[in-house]
């Protein structure tokens, strides 16, 4: 099955190279037959890497360790679940992983369009064939998932077949593993399928808006995987790495956020592009940015320049990325000077006080957003290249600079829907704004009664009312209208209203899902913990909460031993809960790993970590935290999700016959 997984691969090379070349001379010659040629080629690269995919697959469920890919990520005693995820635990396979995904969205893409955008899909297929070229080269040259193990015998090298693999890293071995990392290479990738017709577009001068129609929800599709998958990958770390919290200001996950800002800027910009016919040439630059901040957040991941806990990623890929990036960068910006007379606005800003210029600010934060977070990022490069040492940048310099930045960005969420097109008048702007600002003061008043104090906390809380109030108000008022108007009561005048226009009322819902995750957010402010050494009997107190240690009991199977402290957790004197906390060492990879338990609330959380023994060795280090408002983030996250889905849906009118 290696031998096949070989000659696949080998295969899709030329696959590639031919699928490129051919879209290119189809779009130089306007062959018909060619770009037929080049959407074969398409549908051949995905059927290949498709069977290199189940041919590894197969390699990892059947624990064939003579392949160094199976050997280094799993073993005999790995639940057969884990072994199947494991095709994206180390680099190669998650390498192949990438590549596959280009493959699908280039033959979708290849389909989608086979009777129709003739004139630039020469080079759309050409832009995402070179990109198959990029990782097929990475798959076939550098890191071949199909590798055969080696062991260094007197001094040659022999084909060797381990009796055990090393295991599945104990960090990953977690259900979200299952699922965050090709949500998040799903939208990685997908920025692509945007990418490409942004550059057809440029190098044919086909302007207009047509590609923008074209590629919508693919952009929309991008960005809403890319949120799915961070939140995945905070959930992740938030019930794995065990030290309380959810997002770290960690390179990688920076690296993932950087194009999410990015694609965020652009779904807003973009409308005023299609109404106003303005931003055209940010437009086209956040498109580009968003697929070579994509590009860049893999080096980052596989090149090891920076220190992360995603450390086992890391491999000797950097050059090829770097290299990479650097080709895309300078294509990409010369089209665009190139092109930039052409891509002149149709209309100018009449206003600071408009819808327009509140997409405008928008914009430019999201821009200030992007730059301070992959400043801070590449600082600790920065510096060990001017004086030798990595000065690193932690937290409390990401939350100073972000947190007033995405306070001022959750602020215009409210305000922009409530501006009017062109210019607002005043009379508008007091009609819209009163009362939720008077809403807004007057929750301030009620929390400094309560003795809440922390500045960015009030502030985060009165705009997330105000906020959640417009949106609320825009739903009311359009069904309210709608009922008015109709025979409908007045959830279904909601409902007829929002399938009207899903793409904005699903964009309000996204607006609302966003501020029930700064509700979260803030209550970081209120974090509390404690750390105790306890035995069987003794007991603790965090808050209202008391902690009394019942046992302490170890435990082993074939995959790993483990050490479990079992608590009650009272409030009041009133029994809430049991809390079990858990140590673990995995026999294969000999690495140990925390297992927390988290009695979770609408209000908060409970956090609990094994740390260790004590140094006498008679008692366990248990760590607590008291985590308010965790559980908006995941909620507000669902709902994120659910907006995403329902922004997709095509308008009620469009489902009965019509399109866009």
């Amino acid at each position: 099955m290696a031998d096949l997984g070989n000659i696949l691969l080998f295969f899709l090379f030329p696959v590639s190279v031919f699928t490129a070349l051919t879209a290119l001379a189809a779009g130089i010659t306007k062959r018909r037959g060619l770009l037929e040629a080049a959407r074969r080629g398409a549908y051949a690269a995905f059927g290949v890497t498709t069977l290199a995919v189940l041919a590894l697959e197969y390699l990892l469920i059947t624990s064939d360790f003579s392949i160094e890919y199976v050997a280094s990520n799993t073993n005999y005693a790995l639940p057969l679940f884990y072994k199947i995820v494991a095709l994206w635990a180390g680099h190669n396979g998650s390498l192949l992983l990438w590549t596959w995904i280009v493959t699908i969205f280039s033959a979708i893409v290849a389909y989608q369009h086979r009777h129709k955008n003739n004139d630039i899909m020469p080079y759309v297929l050409f832009v995402m064939a070179s990109t198959m070229v990029f990782f097929s080269i990475l798959s076939v040259f550098i890191s071949n998932p199909f590798q055969t193990l080696y062991q260094e015998f007197g001094n040659t090298l022999q084909e060797f077949t381990a009796r055990d693999g090393r295991g599945l890293n104990p960090l990953l071995q977690h259900p979200a593993m299952i699922i965050h990392p090709p949500i998040l290479f799903i939208g990685y990738v997908g920025s692509v399928v945007p990418f490409a017709f942004a550059i057809a577009a440029l190098i044919t001068g086909k302007l207009g808006s047509g590609w923008i129609h074209t590629t919508r929800r693919w952009a929309l599709t991008t960005w809403g995987f890319l949120a799915v998958g961070i939140v995945l990958g905070g959930k992740w770390a938030y019930v794995e790495l065990g030290w309380g919290g959810y997002w770290a200001w960690d390179p990688v996950e920076n690296a993932s956020l950087l194009p999410w800002l990015t694609s965020t800027a652009y779904l807003h910009s973009v409308m005023i592009q299609e109404r106003k016919g303005m931003l055209k040439v940010w437009n086209m630059a956040l498109v580009i940015a968003t697929y070579l901040l994509s590009i860049f957040g893999t080096f980052l991941t596989r090149s090891g320049i920076v220190s992360s806990v995603h450390a086992f990623a890391n491999s000797g890929l950097g050059p090829a990325f770097a290299i990479f990036l650097s080709m895309g960068i300078i294509f990409s910006v010369t089209l665009l000077l190139y092109r930039r007379k052409d891509l002149k606005p149709d209309e100018e800003m009449e206003s600071l006080v408009s819808r327009e210029s509140g997409f405008l600010f928008n914009n430019l934060l999201f821009l200030l957003a992007t730059i301070a977070v992959l400043w801070g990022t590449m600082f600790p490069v920065i510096s060990e290249l001017f004086t030798g040492d990595q000065i690193t940048v932690g937290p409390p310099w990401f939350n100073n600079i972000m947190i007033p930045i995405g306070l001022a960005l959750l602020l215009l969420t409210g305000v922009g829907p409530l501006l009017a097109w062109r210019h607002t008048s005043v009379e508008t702007l007091k009609r819209s704004f009163g009362w939720p600002i008077l809403g807004s003061a007057l929750l301030v008043a009620v929390l400094l009664a309560f003795g809440i104090r922390d500045g960015w906390a009030l502030g985060s809380f009165a705009i997330s009312f105000f906020v959640m109030w417009t949106i609320v108000v825009e739903f009311v008022k359009g069904a309210n209208i709608r009922k008015k108007n109709s025979n409908e009561n007045f959830l279904v005048a909601m409902y007829m209203l929002s399938r009207k226009n899903t793409r904005r009322y699903g964009g309000y819902l996204i607006h609302a899902a966003i501020v029930l995750m700064f509700v979260g957010f803030t209550g970081n402010a209120f974090n509390s913990e404690t750390r105790a050494e306890v035995g069987e009997g003794d007991s603790f107190q965090l808050g209202p909460y008391t902690f009394n240690a019942i046992k302490i009991t170890e435990d082993k199977n074939e995959n790993y031993s483990s050490q479990t402290l079992e608590m009650e957790m009272y409030k009041n004197d009133r029994l809430i809960s049991t809390i079990t906390p858990q140590k673990r060492f995995y026999f294969a990879s000999e690495q140990p790993s925390t297992e927390v338990d988290i009695y979770s609330t609408f209000r908060e959380d409970i956090y609990a970590v094994l740390s260790g023994m004590s140094n006498d060795g008679t008692k366990v280090i248990v760590q607590v935290y008291r985590n308010p408002f965790v559980t908006m983030v995941w909620i507000g996250s669902f709902i994120l999700a659910i907006g995403t889905l329902f922004a997709m849906l095509p308008n009620l009118r469009e489902s009965k016959g019509g399109g866009e």
